[in-house]
Parts: structure tokens; C-alpha cells; sequence
């Protein structure tokens, strides 16, 4: 993996306090400038610009005058970045192509405010998506949004939060889970086929049309999924207007985080050197930022992390975090049955960087 060549990866923290002249945004600037290396970008590189739109009602997002300035670090490197992320596994404001960039433009994210169009990765319905080999414990082949893996270089803007599977979610849970497909994120989550919930089924049977695997049937006044024919491309899930098809939640967690980091690893496949992580610490909620809305945040703002490495940059942020808590962790305490160590372990064993790290303060 891409970081500064000292024997640990430098993190550049920004802080948030800031001055006349000298504000956030300027400090951000030289963080990535000072992060980057020669062939981060390269002129003509195709820039996938990995952010989270936010759910509609969500506010705690990155917001994206911040987006643009990673994009204006792209651009002025020569390359031709894009805003991107992949549809949702669940039915909410971002589940097709179309829902998708409408939430993204009514949260912001306009070619003019944010400076580069909207691509989503993995097509209309979460489909397209290039089938990249991992030497994983748990996964060997992982589905990863198309346009993703066909970029060139990739920027990752994460908001750190709280999450109830992984404990926390940031550029880790960014790469692994927001770059797979919809395929891909079930995979991750369930091992096994989606139930339907008869007393919310209306047997409008256009599951059964959405099923190119046939592995759904309309026996008696509710569909049925034949959990043998069933490939797990979660198409059902997305066209259920009463929304009675659910994914079985029945991966224990660190197999859900075993796997997240995995697919992270095949997420930067290919990108070596060509990688830059962007953290930001700010309304740090204590659940996932793919819900309708933000709680309270568990901290106050901390400030912005720059890095090379998406490990050490999990790290480090997870560290602050629970410093500015008092040594309390506040994940933990929001979800204690999650041991979020699990993620940053195993993405340390898949190669995929490390959770030791030295901090330096941006400007």
C-alpha cells in the first residue's frame, strides 16, 4: 500500500481551528498535497472521487465544499476526477442509479458545488460489477462496483462514525462495503438467500420477474425464494414496493468485518500508489450515516485525516476519538457486543496497511 516512506505511515491531521486567511479548506489543500505522492494522480487518470452522498434526512455527511476541494487536488494534477459510490443493499433514497444521484444532488453534490459529475459504480440496479480475486480467509472472489475498478487512481472522502456491525465505519468500512456491489454487499452480510415476510407480501410477483435465477415463485398469497436457486444479487430486495423482502442479518459480526476487509483489499486492487485517504471526524454519530438521520454526536468535532494508508488512519482515528471521550470508548459503549479491533486486524493481516502510524498536524 501507498504511504509516506518513513518506517510508519504519517497521518496529517487538520485541525478545525482556523484564522483569517489560513481557513480549513487551505489547511486541507496542503494536507493532500503533502500526502500525495508523484503518481497518486497522474494527467489523463480516470479519479474515482469515494464518498457517501448521505441518506436523504441525513445530515452529517462530508459536507461538499470539502469534496470539492479533493477534486480540485485531482484536477489540478491533471486527472479527470468523478464522484462516486455504489447503490444500497437496503431500500432506501439510494437504492437505483436514478434515486441515487437525485439524493446526491438535493444533498449537494452538483457539478458546480462539488465540481465533478456523479457515477455510480455498480450501474441502474447494482449489477454491474467486475469480479476481482482475493486470497481471502473468508472471501475469493469479490464484486466490486464496475466503474471503481476500472478507474484509475482513487481518492477516499470517509466521515467517521459509529456503526452497529463494525463498531465504527470509516475508510475501511468506505472501501469494502461502500465500493461492492449490491451482490457484493450481501455477500458480506448474509450467507444465505433473503426471507420474505408473508403478512407484508402482496403477491404482486414482481420479485418473480426481477429473479433472472427463477429462485422466487408465488406459492398461495406470498412469494417464496428458493434459498438453493438463490445467487444473492439482491435484486428482489430493491423492486419490493412493501418492501417483505429482507436480507437475513446472520453473519456474526467478525465474519461481517472479516469480509469487509477483504473486499477492501480487492477495492484498491490494481490502484497501488495511487491511493489518498481523507477522514473527517466531525458529527461523529454513533450509527451509520445510511440511516434517515444523524443522533447526537458521541464526541465533538475533532478535525480532518490525511493519509496514504487506510489502516492507520482507521486507527488513528479511532484513537482520537476515545481520547477526546477521556479514554471512555464511545463505540463501545454505544455498541458493546462489537469488538471493531476485528476490521483493522484482519485488513493489517490482508495487506492492506498498517494500524501503526505517527501523527502530524497540517499548517
Amino acid at each position: 500500500m501507498p504511504r509516506d516512506t518513513v518506517e510508519k505511515p504519517i497521518v496529517r491531521f487538520v485541525t478545525l481551528a482556523a484564522r483569517l486567511g489560513r481557513n480549513t479548506l487551505a489547511r486541507l489543500r496542503d494536507a493532500l498535497d503533502a500526502a500525495a505522492g508523484e503518481a497518486t494522480v497522474a494527467r489523463g487518470d480516470l479519479v474515482a472521487v469515494k464518498v457517501h452522498f448521505g441518506e436523504k434526512g441525513n445530515l452529517a455527511y462530508v459536507r461538499p465544499p470539502y469534496v470539492r476541494a479533493v477534486v480540485d487536488f485531482a484536477r489540478a494534477r491533471g486527472g479527470l476526477p468523478f464522484l462516486t459510490d455504489t447503490n444500497t443493499l437496503y431500500a432506501g433514497t439510494r437504492t437505483s442509479a436514478p434515486a441515487h444521484i437525485v439524493t446526491a444532488l438535493e444533498n449537494g453534490f452538483g457539478l458546480v458545488s462539488a465540481g465533478a459529475p456523479v457515477v455510480i459504480a455498480d450501474g441502474l440496479r447494482g449489477r454491474s460489477a467486475a469480479r476481482v480475486a482475493v486470497d481471502g480467509e473468508l472471501v475469493r472472489e469479490a464484486l466490486v462496483g464496475q466503474e471503481i475498478a476500472a478507474a484509475d487512481a482513487m481518492l477516499v472522502v470517509s466521515h467517521f462514525k459509529g456503526h452497529e456491525l463494525s463498531g465504527f465505519g470509516g475508510a475501511i468500512k468506505n472501501l469494502g462495503m461502500g465500493c461492492a456491489a449490491r451482490e457484493g454487499k450481501l455477500a458480506q452480510h448474509s450467507t444465505v438467500a433473503p426471507r420474505v415476510d408473508a403478512g407484508a407480501c402482496t403477491a404482486c410477483g414482481r420479485c418473480v420477474e426481477a429473479c433472472d435465477a427463477r429462485a422466487i415463485a408465488i406459492a398461495g398469497e406470498a412469494a417464496v425464494i428458493d434459498p438453493e436457486a438463490c445467487v444473492g444479487c439482491a435484486s428482489c430486495l430493491v423492486v419490493c414496493p412493501e418492501q417483505a423482502v429482507q436480507v437475513r442479518w446472520n453473519e456474526a459480526a467478525p465474519a461481517v468485518m472479516k469480509k469487509m476487509a477483504e473486499y477492501a483489499r480487492a477495492a484498491v486492487r490494481g490502484k497501488e500508489g495511487k491511493l489518498l485517504f481523507v477522514s473527517f471526524l466531525t458529527q461523529i454519530s454513533p450509527v451509520c450515516d445510511c440511516y434517515g438521520f444523524n443522533d447526537e454526536p458521541v464526541v465533538p468535532d475533532i478535525g480532518i485525516l490525511v493519509a496514504g494508508d487506510p489502516v492507520a488512519i482507521d486507527q488513528a482515528a479511532v484513537d482520537l476519538v476515545v481520547k477526546r471521550a477521556g479514554g471512555a470508548d464511545p463505540f463501545r459503549k454505544a455498541h458493546p457486543q462489537i469488538d471493531w479491533s476485528v476490521q483493522l486486524a484482519h485488513a493489517e493481516k490482508m495487506g492492506l496497511g498498517t494500524r501503526a502510524y505517527t501523527i502530524v498536524e497540517a499548517g
